[in-house]
C-alpha cells in the first residue's frame, strides 16, 4: 500500500477549494482518505495555505510521498514558519 499527500476537490462550481489529505494512493481523488490535514484556498487574497506541519512531518517520516504541489506548499509552509 502506497500512502500519498495529496488535494482533495471540495467546493462548488467555479469556486475551488480543497483539502490536504493523506490518503491511500488506490483512492479516488476525492474519495475515502487517512487523515485530513490542511486546507487550501485558491480565491482568497492572503493566507490561502493552512497545514499542520506537525502532522506533514510525521506522514513524510513513515513514507508517505507528497505530490508536487503539496511538497510546494508544505516547503512555502515550513519556510514561512522559521521566518514568523
Amino acid at each position: 500500500m502506497s500512502v500519498k499527500i495529496r488535494l482533495k476537490r471540495v467546493g462548488a462550481k467555479n469556486n475551488p477549494a480543497y483539502r490536504i489529505v493523506v490518503a491511500d494512493s488506490r483512492s479516488p481523488r476525492d474519495g475515502k482518505f487517512i487523515e485530513e490535514i490542511g486546507t487550501y484556498l485558491p480565491t482568497q487574497k492572503a493566507n490561502k495555505v493552512k497545514i499542520n506541519l506537525d502532522r506533514a512531518n510525521y506522514w513524510v517520516g513513515v513514507g508517505a510521498q507528497p505530490s508536487d504541489t503539496v511538497a510546494s506548499m508544505i516547503k512555502k509552509a515550513k519556510k514561512a514558519a522559521t521566518a514568523a
